[in-house]
């Protein structure tokens, strides 16, 4: 049924991630998928990394700590951004179009009252793709 998972993973905030992982872990092994991990970084030096090229190399050690740890297959993609506050979702929602990814599964929030002024990134990237987005608290 699924062949690609698309997972958005914020490095910054890996602690929050781990049933969003566990899931597509799971989703994975159950449809035989691969899984893709994606982040979005600035080009200039971030509190991760200091170069966009370095944010990759450390996105992709962690997806190859998360194939080890789940018996998965999983690489990554890292998109650099000029402001990623701002292109965050418009990034997500082409890698889902560019790296063909036909289930999102990621991480969210509960919701507050700051999200009847500005949708989270689940509720856009849903609204905005054509594919199904799990969405993972």
């Amino acid at each position: 049924m699924y062949q690609k998972l698309l997972v958005p993973v914020d490095l910054g905030h890996v602690e929050r991630l781990p049933k969003a992982l566990n899931t597509a872990a799971d989703l994975a092994k159950h449809y035989g998928a691969s899984v893709v991990f994606v982040s979005v970084t600035a080009e200039t030096p971030t509190p991760i990394a200091r170069t966009p090229q370095e944010f990759g190399e450390k996105l992709d050690a962690f997806a190859r700590d998360q194939a080890a740890e789940h018996g998965i297959t999983a690489h990554s993609r890292a998109y650099a951004s000029h402001d990623p506050a701002i292109d965050t979702d418009k990034t997500l929602i082409n890698a889902i179009k560019e790296l063909q990814a036909d289930l999102v599964v990621m991480a969210s929030h509960v919701p507050g009252v700051t999200d009847y002024l500005w949708a989270g990134h689940g509720a856009t990237i849903s609204a905005h793709s054509d594919v199904s987005v799990f969405l993972v608290r």
